[in-house]
């Protein structure tokens, strides 16, 4: 699992390539936690379009980058979910806390 970033005017955006799976969820939020910590962003964007599998281990991922975001007074968004993360994060009632943006299709 690949984390991609870029922070410009408060914003933090935020990529993930891989399967976001038990095996990778320790490390993925150590890292994202170092970056908020030390960028201090108004405004998170988390891309999920490289992410083919998601367990539950992807909800904690989320909902502790949402906890962190909403500490320093910031707004997380959730864009490009794949059809099965989507499921995964609805089933769990994430989109009730978090703004989940379904992947378009481009056909």
């Amino acid at each position: 699992m690949k984390v991609k970033w870029n922070f410009d005017e408060r914003l933090l955006a935020l990529g993930l390539d891989g399967e976001l799976d038990h095996h990778a969820a320790k490390a993925i939020i150590r890292e994202i936690g170092e970056l908020v910590d030390s960028k201090l962003p108004l405004r998170c964007v988390l891309d999920l379009e490289g992410v083919g599998f998601m367990d539950s281990s992807g909800i904690a991922v989320i909902l502790g980058l949402y906890r962190r975001i909403y500490e320093i007074g910031g707004e997380l968004s959730v864009v490009n979910v794949q059809s099965q993360s989507f499921k995964v994060l609805s089933a769990a009632g994430v989109d009730k806390i978090v703004p989940l943006a379904r992947m378009t299709s481009a056909v």
